[in-house]
């Protein structure tokens, strides 16, 4: 791509995605890297700055992560973020130890605006902290810029070489102030200009798609959800007919959802392509049949995806290409680099080592979920599939806790049924990042009318987020709560106590396995 560029080095944290996120908010292009790439590649890719991300490790244990000092040579703006933070001095002779005293959660930070990073910051700000080393001496020539009651460096600079960084993590939505942060940093110090832009994704990303597929076929994992929808229509304007999408109703779909996917995109619906619904409910149940462990449940729904896919392709004939609409979350949640595997999801970690396609196209890869919604919008996808509820691969079987039943999957559709219905009724529906009704494995004593009950407990959920990388419980009025739990406790059967999960992300993942 012909875009300024700014290059995120991987260290194992699990921001790393979200930093290049927030970066390419600020209209800066930005990509993930191993921290083990060679400088000289570095070199070659001419980013105007580098950032460091955050990690698992101690910068003075031999075994843990760093890097040759000659990057700080290369004349390259560099920000370090957490573990980057102290990889920065600990490399450039300042010294990091054991804190006294961690860091964890949201921290009031004293900062020097001064200091370029924190210009047009409040000199006292809230920031997310999560650190058990600290920084105890800077490099020379460096300064302190931001201070804790108990971390001496929450933030250190060297104007002269432009070398910045900062303890705490401004890309998190908890950090008040850092996309300002980083927005002073690519523009104020790399000197960025802002290229870009959904529009040019678009337009570029259909040519790229029309010269690699040539004359293929192509078989589109089609969910219905924004991610596959958008990758369905970019591919459908890319090569047409050449593109055949496959639909899999897996049964653990949300109620009715089956038969509004195929009203949208099959033969009466907006788009021309070649539409095939696969009913295949019963063979996901006898897959999944006294299966509990959640990572085992998400390879299983995903390999099976791929099973359906080629045996769809070899009814239709040669089939040369698979696309799936893989997003960049996806691929940092499944362990990308050096970074902890968190889950597997179903269209990343699940894929069996043979797949009879010639290659899989993810055009979206590289993209945030607000980055798909855009280039949604810039397809002409209507509004209210592009700002649809967000629904993961593997479906209810990874909001159902434990085994996957027909009994519970009923139970768990018919609750979110009622949750999601009496969350429009309130109007409240386009505020909240998403929002859904899991099935527990805990069963516990009730009492309806005069007889003694045992039966599920559903729990609910809802989270404001922009990037679904980070997220907060959303606080959901309170009368709202009890109709649900109401409705619920009456209408669905087998359930007798409703919960609300109060956990935001970290240190819960938005889904439930």
């Amino acid at each position: 791509m012909n875009h300024e560029l700014v290059i995120v080095l991987d260290f194992g944290g699990q921001y790393n995605q979200l930093i290049a996120r927030r970066v390419r908010e600020c209209n800066v292009y930005c990509e993930v890297k191993p921290y083990t790439m060679p400088l000289e590649e570095i070199k070659a890719l001419n980013p105007k700055g580098i950032i460091f991300t955050g990690g698992p490790n101690s910068v003075y244990d031999e075994e843990s992560p760093h890097i040759a000092k000659e990057i700080f040579e290369m004349g390259i703006p560099i920000l370090g973020i957490c573990y980057g933070s102290q990889l920065m001095a600990y490399t450039l002779d300042g010294k990091v130890e054991t804190a006294p005293v961690s860091e964890y959660g949201h921290t009031e930070v004293e900062v020097d605006t001064t200091d370029v990073i924190f210009d047009g910051v409040s000199e006292k700000t809230v920031c997310w902290m999560s650190h058990t080393d600290y920084i105890s001496q800077v490099p020379d020539g460096f300064k302190i810029t931001a201070h804790t009651p108990v971390c001496p460096v929450a933030a250190m600079a060297c104007p002269e070489k432009n070398f910045y960084a900062t303890q705490f993590h401004p890309e998190v939505m908890h950090t008040a102030e850092g996309m300002k942060m980083l927005s002073n940093f690519v523009y104020k110090v790399c000197g960025c200009a802002g290229d870009w832009q959904m529009a040019s994704f678009v337009e570029t990303t259909i040519e790229q798609l029309r010269e690699k597929i040539g004359n293929g076929k192509v078989l589109c994992a089609l969910s219905g959800g924004v991610d596959s929808s958008v990758a369905a229509v970019l591919l459908s304007k890319a090569i047409g007919k050449q593109l055949t999408c496959v639909f899999v109703d897996h049964g653990l779909l949300r109620k009715n959802e089956g038969d509004e996917v195929e009203a949208v995109f099959g033969p009466e619906g907006h788009y021309e392509l070649n539409f095939i619904r696969v009913n295949a409910q019963k063979r996901y149940l006898d897959k999944l049949k006294g299966v509990e462990d959640p990572e085992t449940k998400r390879k299983i729904i995903g390999e099976e995806f791929i099973r359906v896919f080629e045996e769809e392709a070899k009814k239709i004939g040669a089939v040369d290409f698979l696309v799936q609409g893989t997003i960049y979350p996806d691929v940092i949640e499944s362990g990308l680099g050096k970074s902890a595997v968190i889950k597997s999801h179903h269209n990343v970690g699940g894929l069996p080592d043979v797949v009879d396609f010639k290659e899989i196209v993810e055009p979206l890869r590289m993209l945030f979920k607000d980055e798909v919604r855009k280039v949604g919008l810039e397809l002409g996808i209507p509004e209210y599939l592009v700002f649809r509820q967000p629904f993961p691969g593997p479906g209810l079987g990874i909001r159902i806790i434990g085994e996957v039943t027909e009994e519970k999957i009923k139970i768990v559709q018919e609750a979110d049924y009622i949750y999601r219905e009496e969350i429009a009724k309130a109007g409240i529906d386009k505020g909240l990042g998403q929002y859904f009704a899991a099935l527990t494995n805990m069963r516990s004593v009730g009492v309806m009318g005069d007889f003694r009950t045992y039966d599920y407990a559903i729990a609910l959920r809802a989270v404001n987020t922009s990037d679904f990388m980070t997220a907060d419980a959303a606080q959901l009025p309170w009368e709202v709560l009890a109709k649900v739990t109401n409705r619920i406790v009456n209408e669905v059967k087998g359930v007798n106590r409703v919960m609300y999960d109060c956990t935001g992300k970290p240190p819960a993942t938005i889904e439930f396995e």
